[in-house]
């Protein structure tokens, strides 16, 4: 079986997403209740029973909230660095079963080889991750790579390579800068927050971005983690403009709490 993946929920109000190899199934972060992660996991075929591990990105609410509500599913690993499993525990009533890397690390779950990187966003030290899974010529398997890579206010050189070395690629638009300007029920700091080297993605410096490192191995490209209020699909598909006349492959936008169908990367 090629890896598969979908996005169960995304934007400020939750996150997560679920990968699926021959020998493994993963939340990649759990920013929803258990009650709604097993709602949109049935929505998709699947169910919290079957999940082997989560992977945590952050400690922010809108990736971990759903973590205290899992302790009904003891079976289930927490894969994070340190600094966010400490983060994460003082929240949570229970003791989930830490699995604790370093960042930058590269390491194995099952039949996945994951790679952490560090990103730029104001938590304790929030990752990246890239899934690789599959064998090397193999025609119903091959080996494919995906990258999340959302709440970052900046790419570094290490995050670029990572989306340049991937075959599908998630990454946030999470705003327009004008809409986010105009928006009234933001105050000035969290707007500058938000649009600092340390918060998180515009639509233009996503667009900057992916032009950059443009690459022919792209198969798919996900724009996630779009603000409720202070973007549009509008504004993001005017930003890809320019990504859309470097690279041949499908870009899909995820609205504001929505999903997407599975992709398999084979």
């Amino acid at each position: 079986m090629a890896m598969r993946f979908c996005i169960l929920g995304s934007g400020s109000s939750g996150n997560s997403a679920l990968v699926v190899t021959e020998g493994a199934r993963i939340l990649l972060d759990a920013g929803f209740s258990a009650r709604r992660l097993g709602a949109l996991l049935a929505a998709v075929g699947e169910s919290l029973d079957r999940i082997d591990a989560v992977f945590v990105t952050h400690e922010h609410s809108d990736h971990s909230s759903g973590i205290e509500s899992l302790k009904r599913h003891p079976r289930l690993r927490f894969f994070a660095n340190a600094p966010t499993a400490r983060a994460i525990q003082k929240t949570l009533t229970w003791s989930p079963e830490w699995s604790i890397f370093e960042t930058g690390t590269r390491f194995q779950f099952r039949d996945l080889d994951i790679e952490s990187f560090s990103i730029p966003h104001d938590a304790h030290d929030p990752v990246g991750f890239r899934f690789t899974s599959g064998l090397d010529g193999d025609l119903f398997s091959p080996r494919r790579t995906l990258a999340w890579v959302t709440d970052l206010g900046h790419a570094p050189q290490n995050v670029r390579e990572r989306i340049r070395e991937s075959d599908v690629v998630v990454i946030e638009a999470n705003h327009c800068p004008r809409m986010l300007e105009a928006d009234p029920r933001r105050s000035w700091t969290l707007k500058r927050r938000i649009g600092g080297r340390h918060g998180h993605l515009s639509n233009e410096r996503m667009s900057e971005l992916l032009a950059s490192v443009a690459s022919p191995r792209w198969r798919k490209v996900f724009l996630a983690h779009l603000s409720r209020d202070c973007n549009s699909r509008e504004a993001v598909e005017g930003a890809l403009k320019e990504v859309r006349s470097a690279v041949s492959c499908d870009f899909s936008i995820v609205g504001h709490g929505e999903g997407t169908p599975f992709y398999e990367l084979g």
